[in-house]
């Protein structure tokens, strides 16, 4: 008999098959997102987001698409430690920053110092679209954690 920490979770469901309706409706917010903030910053948040809540499938592709967009391996090992890092510009931080707290935000209510320092950095809209980004990111974990969304075993083409 295997433990059952010997293998990954086999999936619950395919969620996009059992409520296509409810993925598009998602994949219109990530469109949206997509569209309107940096590529490569969007990649760090997301990554950071799905290291946070502990999504395998997430981390797995948010990491190679930072990659196939130019990202370096050093600064993705790095977001998960991204405060004592010195890879980081300071727009970079304050969203990895804001990504955080907005995904703890049943710990801290989103501390007045961390809208602060972000506010330095995005203007009103800039701030309202990243929190959409973390919230996008988040809404994606939450289904792929719940459903045991899988991970490619072998580095996809």
């Amino acid at each position: 008999m295997s433990h059952p920490d010997e293998e990954a979770p086999a999936l619950r469901i395919d969620y996009g098959w059992a409520a296509p309706h409810g993925v598009k409706a998602l994949g219109g917010l990530q469109q949206y997102v997509n569209q309107q903030l940096d590529h490569g910053l969007l990649e760090l948040v997301k990554l950071r987001c799905s290291q946070i809540n502990g999504c395998a499938f997430c981390v797995d592709m948010h990491a190679r698409d930072a990659r196939k967009a130019g990202e370096s391996p050093r600064r993705l090992d790095a977001v998960a430690v991204w405060r004592e890092s010195p890879l980081f510009n300071h727009k970079e931080r304050a969203a990895l920053a804001w990504a955080e707290a907005v995904t703890l935000v049943s710990v801290d209510r989103v501390p007045d110092d961390v809208y602060q320092w972000v506010s330095q950095h995005f203007d009103g809209k800039e701030l309202v679209d990243l929190t959409f980004a973390v919230i996008a990111i988040n809404s994606w974990n939450r289904l792929a954690i719940a459903f045991r969304a899988q991970t490619p075993a072998q580095e996809p083409s």
